[in-house]
């Protein structure tokens, strides 16, 4: 009898070990309720579970994956989605079952940069949002989604981020992104169909900070790296951001990219053209995808460093112009020569929109650039100027330019009359220069442009000549 008892108490502990025992089902923090996939794609989910374990991914639009896990236990399935819609259903079954509510089936958006990205709709102290305050009463909308990244910094690459999948509402939109949501909340109205926008950036952080070992080692091999993660400046050190904050969202399906960065790199801009192109084509490698990456030129701001700033917005121009499926939105007319971060956050996320409804969603008859300096030729004492996205001319507030300068061969920039043709170019000249032979335009830290197409999207600072200042 004894013993019976004590064997019925062991088979009972046995059972109850084995039911108290965690899933090994596991997945990233992002494939959870409310989520939102890419439309007609193929779209990678993945996670861990015990080594060679089958493990199916069911979405209730009609589309299954089974794969089997490695000896690691990692697995990745991949899954077709249908056109925008939902909300639908995803079920994931291995050693234990993961259903996944309330999924649509939409526009997915990753955005990052540094601190103009993740200024929240709330502004940061003594600096607004302008328009915040319709934009947290129309906020309300179960069709638009953010994802907040929490922010973390990690020496080598991690698996997952802290976050949530979340609905607009006055609530949650207080702390997300303004420029972010503006966009979002464009390709929404205009597209008509979900729209998500995942949120990882971090304010002050460099560009090197959101670039892997691999690409900076390639770009500069004496880069150091460090092996643990420093008390501070976190945000500016090679890698640590592209680690913890990036690297865990590597295969997951979305549009494209938006991008706000650069104030971190002023004092390198002869550095940041390569390695801006770099960072954009090395995310495009880890993705395997040739995505859209649509980016934002630092507005005009008095860095009192010594530093022009208009040596990196010409890198960022530049970067435009040479890499493939990139866009720039100018900020020209909406920066603050006292403080770096520019209240006009929907005028911004507008001209980011423009280029990704032109390009990537094929609606015709909408300009997406201001105008980009394209040809110059020496006429007498003047120089005349071409540009690219200027099909109907120019325009100017109170008909005056400002800002344009023009150069001898003594390379002594004078101040410069600049004048609009009727045969969509412009005239530069100045009285103390009698043979021009280089100009230039709003090429200075702190000054506000005044040189706009007829569709109101203003031209970037830039400059003929190749000359150090």
């Amino acid at each position: 009898m004894m013993k019976s008892s004590l064997f019925c108490l062991f088979l009972f502990c046995c059972f109850n070990l084995v039911l108290g025992q965690e899933p090994q089902l596991t997945t990233p923090s992002f494939f959870a309720d409310n989520m939102v996939l890419q439309q007609r794609d193929t779209v990678a989910i993945w996670g861990k579970d015990a080594p060679n374990q089958t493990v199916s991914v069911t979405g209730n639009w009609g589309e299954e994956s089974v794969v089997v896990s490695n000896e690691t236990g990692r697995w990745r399935a991949n899954i077709a989605t249908p056109k925008a819609g939902g909300p639908y259903t995803v079920s994931i079954k291995g050693s234990s079952t993961k259903t996944i509510k309330n999924v649509l089936i939409g526009e997915v958006w990753l955005c990052s940069g540094q601190s103009n990205m993740q200024m929240p709709v709330n502004g940061y102290t003594n600096q607004p949002i302008y328009g915040s305050l319709d934009a947290l009463i129309t906020a309300k909308n179960k069709n638009i989604r953010f994802f907040q990244v929490e922010r973390k910094a990690s020496v080598e690459p991690l698996d997952d981020v802290e976050g949530e999948w979340v609905s607009s509402s006055a609530y949650t939109l207080q702390e997300f992104s303004a420029l972010a949501y503006f966009f979002g909340k464009n390709l929404n109205d205009v597209l008509d169909v979900p729209v998500a926008l995942i949120h990882t950036s971090w304010g002050g952080s460099s560009a090197e900070a959101w670039t892997d070992k691999e690409t900076l080692m390639n770009i500069d091999k004496e880069t150091e790296f460090l092996t643990q993660v420093p008390e501070e400046n976190v945000n500016k050190k090679p890698a640590l951001l592209y680690n913890a904050m990036l690297h865990p969202f590597i295969g997951y399906g979305f549009k494209g990219i938006i991008w706000y960065q650069g104030e971190s790199n002023v004092g390198r801009s002869s550095e940041y053209e390569k390695l801006f192109s770099s960072m954009i084509t090395s995310w495009r490698q880890k993705w395997n995808k040739n995505f859209p990456f649509y980016f934002v030129q630092i507005a005009p701001y008095n860095y009192g460093d010594g530093s022009n700033s208009a040596f990196l917005r010409e890198a960022q121009l530049k970067t435009m112009e040479t890499l493939d499926k990139t866009g720039m939105a100018v900020t020209m007319d909406v920066g603050n020569c006292t403080n770096i971060h520019p209240g006009n956050k929907k005028t911004i996320a507008d001209r980011l929109s423009y280029w990704a409804l032109a390009k990537d969603y094929n609606i015709e008859g909408i300009p997406f650039s201001g105008p980009v300096f394209s040809e110059m030729e020496a006429e007498d004492h003047r120089l005349i100027l071409q540009f690219k996205y200027a099909e109907n001319g120019f325009y100017s507030e109170n008909d005056e330019l400002k800002g344009f300068e023009v150069a001898g061969s003594d390379k002594k920039f004078h101040p410069a009359q600049a004048i609009i043709n009727r045969n969509k170019t412009i005239t530069v000249s100045s009285e103390e220069v009698k043979k021009p032979v280089a100009v230039r335009y709003a090429f200075k830290n702190c000054i506000e442009g005044t040189l706009y197409n007829t569709y109101g999207l203003p031209a970037s600072s830039f400059r003929t000549d190749s000359w150090a200042e």
